[in-house]
């Protein structure tokens, strides 16, 4: 007689939820599934154990489980990347002789290419109607773990060289591979397991591209509308041409020309295609002859304090004697700068400096009249008894750098006239491979972790935990106004994850996987493990990069 076997249960520990009890043998998704618990769709991921795990994962005895949802940046990643695979997946049914590439972040949106030339609205109705579909068939994304070289067999077939010579340069011998409806492709991350989960995007048609929509995790159940922005279109398109022109589209070329020998010849192309836009930048400022006032903002690790010695330079050549003032020296006291939500000083906030002194005093060297600016003292929290005395001759531009530079607020005082507005970032112009971009945030997180060991003794733990607060800081104070530029500069350079890799694989290994920062910095080591370095020797002293690892010819 056959007797009912009541399945095995097994206690689990969900954070914010307690102890939970599941069949064994049940995966993440089967759990998320049983549970009584709001918004149960928007579990994109988990963290188990501490380590980063996707939605088909077996549950064990014990696991310490962490819910990622859209709500954050990670649930977000893993939700644009899937709907990014459903798009190559319906671009391949729809056109397939045509290859779909992923450019960059646009707005609040995903700016996507035909390697071959311009779509058109039809097309574009196409690739949605098919992606629609392909959701509506709930089929299954499947992770397959293969031998690296099964897996450059795959990609050889299907006429992906770009991933064939990226998969060269992993060590490990073990590679996952998502397939859909037979085809396949390789992220740098995970995926949901069903297209039914990708069920909230939408495209819009943007010649020479498409750009796919997805929503941001402060409204993760909303797509916003598209804003345009025109300024970083220009600048974006200004990277690709560069990037052709050195023929590094995406990591395994730019890992080709570091094993032919030909890295420094693209170094000194890429520094003088940076030296000829800021030259450009100070010919088109003193082509405007009432402009005095040079505002240059940017976010983190943009590289701003080298750009600003670098135009400094450049304007001089042009028979300008300009002037650099640091924001810096116009905090107020520390007892009186204003706090944030948390409780916490916001020294970003546009309160926390002294506007009427700022502005009195740049009307006054605007008039010829010599000023004290004043010295902060960051240890005692106040400014020093004694400033430091500055004139400018007449009709010599004011250089002044700060997160607040493009908000007419900061310089209320001061006619539009007069001032000549620059916004500056590490916008990316290479890709991992034609499918898996490389985030501007990402390199500019990079960049921050290798300066901030060298020059504050922080830990790459210590800036990755800060990062998210950074991160906030820019999008309520910095990127409103980007915009508003005059013009923009693009400080990202093709080479610079090859240089700062020997100097941020090891700061990224010393943390340790009980640290909450070791998810992400696994990440990172992971993304650092498709390029092959180099060495920081070819690189002039005035480069921007040199801001980060050092050796700059100015004081960062």
């Amino acid at each position: 007689m056959n007797k009912y076997v009541t399945p095995a249960l097994i206690d689990v520990v969900v954070e914010g939820c307690g102890i939970i009890q599941v069949e064994a043998g049940s995966t993440l998704e089967q759990m998320v599934d049983r549970m009584d618990m709001q918004d149960k769709n928007l579990v994109m991921a988990g963290i188990v154990n501490n380590n980063l795990v996707d939605l088909n994962y077996y549950l064990n005895e014990s696991d310490q489980v962490k819910l990622i949802t859209m709500k954050s940046d990670i649930g977000l990643r893993v939700y644009r990347r899937s709907a990014v695979f459903l798009l190559i997946v319906a671009a391949r049914m729809e056109f397939p002789a045509r290859k779909i590439t992923i450019k960059h972040s646009l707005s609040n949106g995903l700016l996507c290419e035909f390697v071959d030339g311009d779509t058109n609205e039809s097309e574009v109705k196409k690739l949605e109607a098919r992606m629609r579909r392909l959701v509506e068939m709930d089929l299954p994304i499947r992770r397959n773990t293969v031998m690296r070289e099964q897996a450059m067999e795959i990609f050889d077939r299907q006429q992906q060289f770009d991933k064939v010579n990226l998969l060269e340069v992993r060590e490990k011998p073990i590679v996952h591979v998502y397939e859909l409806e037979g085809w396949y492709e390789y992220f740098y991350g995970y995926m949901v397991p069903r297209t039914g989960m990708i069920n909230n995007f939408k495209l819009i048609n943007y010649p020479p591209g498409i750009i796919l929509q997805t929503p941001e995790s402060n409204n993760p159940k909303v797509i916003e509308p598209y804003v345009e922005q025109k300024q970083l279109a220009r600048v974006f398109r200004e990277a690709r041409d560069w990037s052709e022109m050195l023929q590094t589209p995406h990591v395994a070329a730019l890992n080709d020309n570091i094993a032919n020998g030909n890295i420094e010849e693209i170094i000194r192309v890429n520094e003088a295609l940076h030296e000829k836009k800021i030259a450009y930048i100070a010919d088109q400022i003193c082509q405007q002859q009432e402009a005095r006032l040079v505002l240059i903002s940017g976010p983190s690790s943009s590289g701003k304090t080298t750009f600003a010695q670098r135009l400094l330079i450049q304007l001089r050549v042009n028979g300008r004697r300009p002037v650099l003032i640091s924001m810096d020296n116009y905090f107020v006291d520390r007892a009186l700068t204003p706090l944030d939500e948390k409780g916490d000083y916001d020294f970003e906030s546009l309160r926390a400096l002294k506007l009427d002194l700022f502005n009195s005093h740049l009307i006054s060297l605007i008039q010829g009249d010599e000023v004290e600016i004043p010295v902060f003292n960051f240890k005692t929290g106040s400014c020093n008894s004694q400033g430091v005395p500055i004139k400018v001759n007449p009709g010599q531009p004011i250089i002044v750098e700060g997160i607040h530079a493009l908000n007419d607020e900061l310089t209320w005082l001061i006619p539009n006239e007069l001032k000549f507005k620059v916004y500056i970032s590490a916008l990316t112009q290479l890709n991992i491979d034609y499918s898996n971009r490389i985030p501007t945030t990402d390199s500019r997180l990079i960049r921050r972790i290798v300066r901030d060991a060298r020059t504050r003794g922080y830990s790459a733990a210590d800036t990755i935990n800060r990062w998210p607060s950074v991160r906030a800081g820019e999008q309520k104070y910095i990127f409103p106004y980007q915009e508003n530029a005059d013009v923009m500069f693009n400080s990202s350079l093709v080479y610079e994850l090859a240089v700062l890799k020997p100097y941020a694989e090891p700061l990224l290994q010393a943390i340790t996987p009980e640290a909450d920062e070791y998810v992400e910095a696994k990440r990172l080591l992971k993304f650092f493990s498709y390029f092959k370095s180099i060495s920081a020797e070819p690189i002039p002293p005035n480069s921007i990069i040199r801001e980060f690892i050092g050796g700059s010819w100015f004081k960062a």
